[in-house]
């Protein structure tokens, strides 16, 4: 219809010849089955092609007097046919390692590949969008958009109804600051690529819990893709977003079981292939063990997955920082007046005191005693102390007897300067050593471990809010943990699929500042209320913790619709009569698909009688480059006219500069 319909029209009845093998007797073309048919060259179905005059005309070609079947461009005309099948590519579910364009069975070099890799994925949300993903269609408003008809799609946007909330409420504004926190309703596909040229490099985290692709709807989420438009969703908008990031930032992405190795090789492929890396994915514990959800489950699924990388391959993983406390510093070492020997032991003389003349006592923890390490595991190789026992002293088990203690003077950073080492006692085989309390810092570093336990916050993440629901809802305690390591006060942090603002109500508490981008309804009732309710100086959540007093602002923004209107009131439309009042208008003013034979168009779509068919049918041929207004024709005088004067400066601001 939209592409090149007559020969379609004489492919499928030449397919229709072949009986089940390419068409079911439900009338849906087995696209698949085609196009592999065409990639192995079967001798029956390319002669029945090639024996239609009109298909002979179109896509042979004589080169050297040999007739050439232009079988690659005639298959690229099945890439186009959205309502023909589940699938878009020879790829379809396949997932793997390809080099050269073959699977790595075929080759040796490798490249990740994986489905609709040159495809864009322009997905709606709502779990209206997406019926069942068992159906021979594509879910229709999980369109995918080959790489030649993309032109204008990520072209900056028009913004509408820009306001800047603060705790007095929200007024019309005409302007932006380089420090003004940004909520954004609108595709967050498109709206990543309308902040490119303002916030790229300036990102310090951005924190996405996407759609789990589990089946499951939850909070309106459209939670069932294809495995493989999933992934291309996913890729679209990591590969956007990582353009953001500053160079010391990084990227965590929360996922459950279902999706997570899929994921890790995606990012890896997309992350890891320039200068970026893979940091390590945290296990966060979601669910009590023993408390199952349904007996009905293979297994009790507890734990969700957050992957983490950096945009740098410098980048260098904070450590958590401990306050340093006498707790373990219980023993006080007393030696004899004289040493029972004195001896050069690695370059330093060293005491030698034997047991007879040795006591040592456990007393009630203080700063003024010692702490007994013992020499084993890492300690032997990454730890000065353990190095020099290692090295100088456990050569000497045997000459020496068991609890032997040596005096090392000029080790360490305690105030003591001197450690004593200890040999292990007879049947052991590790000694120790005691050391005072370093005086360097109050503070130690230690590596985060890669496990976290939120059971508690996520059982009381749905009262958080001003908005309750069953599933997806993350608490703020998490956001704060990865607020807290990732960044610092003033730092930007960006969560493109915002829900119910949890990662821009810690990030408010916590004084850094936010992006959010949301393109469902519910923005108005749950997201930016709820960060109203937190500049009011609500009390859930972290509030508490971090002494949360209120205030605070943001600016709200709305990618300025155009034929994305059309496609909403396709969505709402109950009954065929509602769509077709819809195409009436479309035929008006939409911007329509250039492609589209209109006369054709109308002859054919009174043969779709089922609502939802007809919807896919009027959402496919509209102009997805054209769902929002372009701020390159901001100036045109049919666009200037639909603007307010608030508006139009506001977009001057937003994309001219910091603002005033």
């Amino acid at each position: 219809m939209a592409v090149e319909p007559k020969v379609m029209e004489h492919v499928r009845a030449i397919l229709e010849q072949f009986g089940n093998k390419y068409i079911t007797t439900e009338g849906v073309l087995k696209r698949n089955s085609v196009i592999e048919d065409l990639d192995r060259y079967d001798r029956d179905l390319i002669t029945a092609l090639l024996s239609d005059e009109l298909i002979h005309t179109s896509y042979t070609e004589k080169i050297a007097d040999i007739e050439v079947f232009k079988v690659n461009q005639f298959i690229e005309m099945f890439e186009f046919k959205h309502y023909w099948e589940d699938s878009y590519t020879k790829y379809s579910n396949k997932i793997g390692l390809t080099a050269g364009g073959k699977f790595i069975d075929e080759s040796a070099d490798v490249v990740l590949d994986f489905p609709f890799k040159d495809t864009v994925l322009k997905a709606g949300m709502s779990k209206e969008d997406l019926e069942n993903s068992d159906d021979a269609d594509e879910p229709f408003l999980n369109e995918m958009i080959a790489k030649p008809e993309i032109d204008e799609l990520f072209e900056p946007k028009i913004f509408v109804n820009a306001k800047k909330y603060n705790v007095r409420g929200g007024a019309n504004v005409t302007s932006i600051s380089a420090n003004d926190n940004l909520v954004i309703k609108g595709n967050n596909l498109i709206a990543l690529h309308s902040l490119k040229k303002r916030y790229a490099g300036k990102i310090k985290m951005i924190f996405i819990d996407p759609p789990y692709n589990t089946g499951a709807d939850s909070f309106e989420y459209n939670d069932s893709f294809s495995r493989s438009a999933w992934l291309t969703f996913i890729k679209n908008r990591i590969e956007i977003a990582n353009e953001l990031l500053s160079e010391e930032g990084v990227l965590l992405v929360q996922i459950s079981f279902h999706e997570y190795p899929y994921l890790r090789i995606l990012l890896d492929t997309i992350l890891n292939s320039g200068s970026g890396k893979h940091i390590f994915d945290m296990n966060v514990l979601v669910r009590h063990p023993e408390r199952a959800l349904t007996a009905d489950k293979p297994f009790n699924d507890v734990m969700e997955y957050t992957l983490i990388y950096s945009k740098s391959l410098s980048y260098e993983m904070p450590k958590q920082i401990i306050e340093k406390t006498a707790d373990k510093y219980v023993y006080k070492v007393t030696v004899g007046e004289k040493p029972n020997e004195v001896r050069q032991l690695g370059g330093k003389k060293v005491e030698v005191y034997l047991p007879e003349n040795i006591h040592i006592e456990k007393v009630e923890p203080s700063k003024n005693n010692l702490h007994r390490e013992t020499v084993r595991g890492s300690i032997r190789e990454k730890n000065s102390s353990g190095r020099y026992y290692v090295a100088n002293l456990e050569p000497l088990i045997g000459e020496y007897p068991p609890l032997t203690l040596f005096k090392v003077p000029g080790i360490g950073d305690d105030v003591l300067d001197y450690r004593y080492f200890e040999l292990p006692k007879e049947g052991n085989k590790n000694g120790a050593y005691y050391q005072g309390m370093p005086q360097s810092s109050n503070v130690t570093k230690k590596p985060y471990p890669n496990f976290i336990d939120f059971v508690k916050s996520y059982n009381s993440a749905n009262r958080e809010g001003v908005y309750s629901f069953r599933n997806g809802k993350k608490p703020e305690a998490l956001l704060a943990k990865y607020i807290e390591i990732f960044t610092k006060k003033n730092d930007i942090v960006l969560d493109f699929f915002m829900g119910s603002a949890t990662t821009q109500a810690v990030a408010m508490k916590m004084n850094r500042q936010f992006i959010g981008i949301e393109q469902m309804d519910y923005i108005n009732t749950v997201s930016v209320p709820r960060l109203q309710k937190v500049m009011e100086g609500e009390q859930g959540g972290i509030s508490k913790d971090v002494n949360w007093q209120g205030g605070g602002s943001f600016v709200y923004a709305e990618l300025m619709e155009k034929n994305q209107g059309y496609l909403n009131d396709l969505q709402k439309a109950d009954t065929i009569p509602e769509l077709m009042s819809v195409y009436e208008r479309m035929k008006e003013n939409a911007d329509i698909d250039f492609r589209l034979d209109l006369a054709e168009f109308e002859k054919e779509i009174g043969q779709f009688t089922n609502l939802d068919e007809r919807r896919r049918e009027l959402i496919r041929i509209l102009d997805k480059n054209q769902l929002y207004y372009n701020y390159a024709n901001i100036d045109d005088d049919n666009v200037r006219d639909l603007l307010s004067e608030s508006d139009y400066h506001f977009n001057k601001s937003f994309y001219g500069g910091d603002g005033e």
